[in-house]
């Protein structure tokens, strides 16, 4: 295939695609610091069950809320759905979410929404992918000091992680997990007290990130060592379920190496766009230049000849 053509195709692409992809990466490069923000944030028995209980039955007293976060750090317990509650759990009071805390949701909400767009979202990932797909059909590059010799070698140098991160948001996107083994059967239906109750048994609660309903079951979200595992909660007790590793590898939930990995993948992707932008920005400043010189250029030439 024409590699003229195959360049311009690269470039229009992105372009096309710059300012949502600007937003989703930022907002990736924010969330790679998530993971590590929970394993720091584990505070062995810092988190009293009994109490968590006390405060879920006092301010969900309908039980309509569909899960709780618990932030043994900040000593912090948020009630998601409705009602929603920050809860203070050193006094029990209300209180207002922790700064780190929202700037997570807020960059999660961007991330996977873009403000109710989430078609945006996915439009921009594949875009993300067809680009380099199709910077690796264009053949390997000369890699020089300039501002598109970095472009390249920064675009291959990184190629298999980077590659990574679109093709594992697209199976998030369209629900291809890869799990081996069979899901848990969901079981009786259990109350959220019940199943912090359940949690608590086995686990330590400064390391639990979530418990809630999740797609008709209850589900409880641990941090083990340094993976976020996920669990099914019955009235029979915990069943850990398969790994969903799209979502592991994206996230980088599956360890501090993942986070610390994503945190790369992200300032790549970000320096390549920008870089990207920089590139043809040079070249349209410098076509009228070009243009205003040729009738010089010829006017020379005709008084040569």
């Amino acid at each position: 295939m024409n590699k003229q053509f195959l360049l311009k195709l690269h470039r229009w692409i992105s372009l096309t695609f710059a300012v949502p992809l600007l937003l989703i990466i930022t907002t990736g490069l924010i969330l790679s610091f998530e993971p590590m923000v929970q394993v720091a944030a584990v505070k062995p028995q810092a988190i009293d069950a009994t109490r968590v209980i006390d405060l879920i039955r006092q301010y969900d007293p309908d039980g309509k809320a569909r899960g709780i976060t618990i932030d043994a750090a900040a000593q912090h317990l948020t009630l998601q759905g409705t009602p929603g509650a920050e809860i203070d759990l050193t006094n029990g009071g209300l209180t207002s979410k922790p700064m780190t805390s929202s700037l997570f949701r807020w960059a999660r909400m961007m991330h996977e929404h873009l403000i109710a767009m989430s078609w945006l979202v996915i439009a921009s990932t594949a875009a993300m992918a067809i680009v380099m797909l199709i910077g690796i059909l264009m053949g390997l590059p000369r890699l020089r000091k300039t501002l598109s010799g970095w472009h390249k070698g920064i675009a291959w140098f990184t190629l298999p992680l980077i590659l990574l991160s679109p093709l594992t948001g697209l199976c998030m996107a369209f629900g291809l997990t890869f799990q081996s083994g069979g899901a848990a059967a969901p079981g009786t239906r259990i109350s959220l007290p019940e199943a912090v109750a359940i949690v608590a048994r086995d686990h330590d609660l400064a390391a639990v990130n979530s418990i809630g309903n999740r797609g008709g079951r209850m589900m409880a979200r641990i941090i083990e060592g340094d993976e976020l595992r996920a669990y099914a909660v019955t009235a029979d007790g915990m069943t850990a379920l398969p790994r969903n590793w799209p979502r592991l590898l994206h996230e980088g939930n599956w360890s501090l190496i993942g986070s610390a990995a994503n945190v790369l993948i992200s300032l790549a992707l970000l320096a390549l766009l920008v870089t990207g932008v920089l590139i043809w920005s040079r070249r349209r400043l410098r076509r009228p230049n070009r243009q205003r010189d040729l009738p010089v250029r010829s006017a020379i030439a005709s008084s040569i000849t």
